[in-house]
């Protein structure tokens, strides 16, 4: 296996115990990216002799003091919107091509501190919304990888880097590690720090990791946040909660086939499965997330819109000018109603470890745009922690995903769930 096939976990072990220097890892990701970046197209910035003298620097303090953390010598890829301080963020606009921030964001800050290799900036789309940049699904230039984590998603799951930070607003983060076939984690709101991130929607936007398992999910978030995250398989097969949403017939046959078939496998195997119909006051979510979204947009990004208009995408343009018409009075009308199915989430979590749903309506639609993020909307509007599992392949032969969602505030119990389906996929 060669090093940047190796997971973060396997990684950091080598690293810790001296079988493997980051900068081997670091120079086999360079190698990866060379070979296949002209197809994927996965990175906003990359430049080696940065990245390489930071994996020179983690290694001869290895070798003179020890490693400093888990994430020692690990590289990661940063999302295009997450502000670097030796590196452009550009925020997948042209009104910032060039932009060079003054500070790391805190995320960077911490990955630097504990020993991390910050090895490049990932595409994002337009601002992290739906327009799409360059990158393309490492399994088909024909295909979108999603977005807006577009270049985190791809570059994982190519295996360019085992870690890579994304935001989610919608289903930045789920979308694209559904459609590359990666794992894609989205922590409960707020839980890793958001200084230094554009915003985009400041009561929604979430910064998550992108990687190839659950444990190396884990692995980044503990570092950056404190909190204990145990990726072990559970012995106790955790109780599901099959959700089909609201918008079940928004998926097609395969994915509705994979979510019905791997909810029966996970039966099989102990779990104790039972169906979760929601109340009729969550119908709505997905149109409230829309609105209560461009809301923020319009505000979000008033100095853009005012001063570079021209640089602004027709779709962008169009969600902003959508965002100025939502009234105060409906932006807290979607706040009540939020709040009240946050209160009603609660209670079925009661019956279930964590809820069972699609990731996406199938597999990667074509590079014209980035998918639809109908399976995203509502979790990330409740601020709800969710990941998404690979779990095979559709018709096409591109990656399908199941999602996972937990209460809020749950995410170690996530994890665990996490670990243990994970397994039950692998086991086929």
């Amino acid at each position: 296996m060669k090093a940047n096939e190796l997971t973060a976990v396997q990684a950091s072990r080598a690293i810790a115990n001296g079988t493997l220097t980051s900068e081997a890892l670091v120079s086999a990701c360079l190698e990866r990216i060379a070979q296949r970046e002209d197809a994927v197209q996965a990175w906003a910035f990359i430049d080696p002799a940065i990245a390489l003298a930071q994996a020179r620097a983690a290694d001869a303090e290895r070798a003179k003091d020890g490693v400093r953390s888990p994430l020692h010598g690990i590289p990661v890829g940063i999302k295009d919107v997450i502000d670097t301080y030796d590196m452009p963020t550009q925020y997948g606009s042209p009104i910032y091509a060039g932009h060079r921030p003054a500070a790391d964001a805190a995320c960077v800050s911490l990955i630097r501190e504990l020993g991390g290799v910050i090895l490049g900036k990932t595409v994002s789309t337009e601002f992290a919304t739906r327009h799409p940049n360059k990158t393309r699904n490492p399994h088909s230039p024909l295909h979108t990888p999603g977005g807006s984590s577009s270049g985190s998603g791809a570059s994982v799951a190519d295996c360019m880097v085992p870690l890579a930070l994304g935001t989610q607003t919608s289903s930045s983060i789920i979308r694209p590690a559904a459609y590359c076939g990666a794992v894609g984690y989205k922590p409960t709101f707020g839980l890793i720090n958001r200084a230094g991130l554009k915003f985009l929607s400041e009561s929604l936007d979430t910064l998550g990791v992108l990687s190839r398992t659950v444990a190396d999910a884990a692995l980044l978030t503990e570092g950056l946040t404190g909190l204990s995250l145990d990726a072990t398989p559970t012995l106790v097969a955790p109780r599901i909660g099959l959700c089909r949403t609201p918008w079940w017939d928004k998926a097609d046959a395969a994915t509705q086939a994979l979510i019905e078939s791997s909810a029966a496998r996970f039966a099989a195997a102990g779990a104790k499965v039972s169906a979760v119909s929601l109340e009729p006051a969550f119908d709505r979510m997905n149109e409230i997330q829309i609105a209560f979204s461009s809301y923020e947009f319009y505000r979000a990004l008033t100095h853009e819109r005012t001063r570079h208009p021209g640089l602004i995408s027709p779709s962008l343009t169009a969600r902003l000018a959508a965002g100025g018409t939502v009234t105060r009075a409906a932006y807290e009308a979607a706040q009540a109603d939020t709040r009240h199915c946050m209160a009603l989430m609660a209670r079925y979590f009661d019956a279930c470890d964590i809820m069972l749903a699609p990731s996406t309506q199938g597999e990667a639609p074509g590079i014209e745009g980035t998918g639809e993020p109908t399976f995203g909307l509502m979790w990330t509007q409740l601020g709800l922690p969710c990941i998404t599992v690979p779990a095979g392949k559709g018709p096409g032969g591109l990656p399908l995903g199941v999602q996972l969602i937990a209460a809020a505030g749950n995410d170690a119990g996530l994890m665990r769930a996490a670990a243990w389906v994970e397994r039950m996929l692998a086991a086929g």
